[in-house]
Order: structure tokens, then sequence, then C-alpha cells
């Protein structure tokens, strides 16, 4: 039998050398190399996937993020009830300034109107009494009487025509001013408008109500004449006088918030009554 060949591998001249030897890697070094490119490389895919997954996915909310947002819209809806209350002010003010100067034309209207009636009102009754004094001057029966302060002192009666002129008079000063002490001619106080309409007949009476319940003839209440000076107060200490005018009426300046009015008499009967024409 042959014996089997054994091949042959030739060696370098410089194998037998330690330093020429090329160093083997340990199989242990090689798993941790391969290991550790295996683990840079999943680590990179699960990165991106980390990645994708993240940009795929929205981002939550934090828990203060809804907190903010509910504060923010408690300050909007306060900020719009601020400014829609402020709108209302404003628009209240607005209609306030409107009527007050409303009120303000109107009241000026309502003034001039009045002072175009009172200015009629002066002319006409200076027109009547200026027809007054016409008739009384066409009067052939006036008479010149003298009043006394006496209790026991009469006048003379006049022609009627007298007495009319004396209610023409009074007629003509109706809505004058009352004012104490005044003598006209747009102004009176109650003795001093008696005393001017019985001048325009030529009776010449006291200035005060007290002096003028004494003139003339006492008359019963019950059978007054148109023409007799109603007084109010005692005989000698009358604190008012007035002129019955007939139909149950008197005519007198009475305070300062009527002036000259017509009155009945049922409403302030007199105490007293006197005739001096």
């Amino acid at each position: 039998m042959k014996e089997p060949l054994v091949p042959v591998i030739p060696m370098s001249h410089t194998a037998h050398i330690r330093s020429h030897r090329k160093p083997r890697r340990s199989a242990t070094s090689s798993i941790a190399l391969r290991a550790g490119v295996a683990g840079g490389v999943l680590s990179m895919a699960a990165a991106g996937a980390s990645a994708s997954a993240s940009a795929a996915e929205p981002v939550t909310q934090t828990i203060e993020l809804p907190t903010l947002t509910a504060d923010m819209s408690a300050q909007v809806a306060q900020s719009a009830a601020a400014t829609q209350q402020a709108a209302a002010n404003y628009e209240l003010r607005a209609e306030r300034d409107a009527a007050a100067a409303k009120a303000a034309t109107e009241a000026k209207k309502d003034l001039a109107e009045a002072k175009q009636k009172a200015e009629a009102k002066k002319k006409a009754a200076e027109a009547a009494r200026k027809a007054a004094a016409e008739r009384a001057n066409r009067s052939t029966e006036r008479a010149t009487l003298s009043a006394s302060a006496s209790a026991s002192t009469s006048v003379s009666a006049p022609a009627s025509g007298s007495v009319a002129t004396v209610i023409a008079f009074l007629k003509a000063q109706v809505g004058d001013a009352y004012v104490m002490g005044a003598t006209g001619p747009n102004a009176w106080d109650c003795s001093s408008l008696v005393q001017a309409a019985y001048k325009q007949v030529g009776v010449d009476l006291p200035r005060v109500s007290q002096d003028q319940s004494m003139s003339g003839t006492d008359v019963p209440l019950s059978s007054i004449q148109v023409g007799d000076i109603l007084y109010w107060g005692g005989k000698g200490s009358a604190y008012h006088v007035g002129v019955y005018i007939g139909n149950g009426q008197y005519l007198d300046a009475a305070n300062p918030s009527k002036g000259v009015v017509i009155q009945d008499l049922s409403g302030y009967p007199a105490s007293g009554a006197v005739r001096v024409l």
C-alpha cells in the first residue's frame, strides 16, 4: 500500500520570526465589533422610526394650556361686557342730552308765546281803558263825589252810566298782577284797584280797605247791586275789598298767585257792603 500524500505548504522565510506574524483577531473581539455595528444600525433605525412616529403624531396640550385659554376667554368676555356697558351708558347720556335740549327749546318757545299773549292782553286792556274813558267823557250825568272816613257819611248815586264805566275799567284790568302797595297801571293791590275804578267817574275814595269799608252807605248783602263795594273783615278794620259786578260775582285784586280776577261770591262770602254810586 502506498502511504497517503501529505500536502506541503510552503512557509515564508520569516514565518518563524514572531514579530513578523500578523496578529490574529480573537473571536470575542470580532463578535463585539459585529454586535456594535449591528447595535448602531438598529439604534439609527429605531431613532428614525421614532422621529417618523413623532412627526406623524400631533403634539398634545399641556395641563397649563387649557387653564390659560379659559382665563383669556374670561378676560375677553369681561372686556366685551364692559365695552357693551360703556356703549349703553353713552347712548343713555346722548338720549338725556337730547331730551334736555328739546325741553329747553320748548320752554323758550312757551316763554315767547307767553310774552306775545301778555303783550296782546295789555293792548286789549289799554283799548278797553280808552273806550271807558271816552264813554265817561260823553256822559253828561257824571257827578263828583267825595268819600268820608265817617260811617255817617253817605254818597249820592250818579247816573247808571257811571256804574258801567267803573265796571268796564275793572274788567279791563283782569289778568294784571297783584303787588302789595302797587297802584297800577299793570299791578294793583285790592284797595288801589277799587280806588282807581271809582276815580274814573270822579269819586275819590280813601286809599286803604279799612277806610273804604267806612265810605258810602251800608247795604245788606241780600240787597247788593252792581257797583257796590264789598269788604271782608270788620267795618273799619276790613282787610280786603272788591266790587260786585252782578250774577253772584265780584272782581278784585285777589292775591299774588291769582292777580286781578273775577270770582264767585258764594266761594268767598263778603262780610259787608257799601254803596258809593
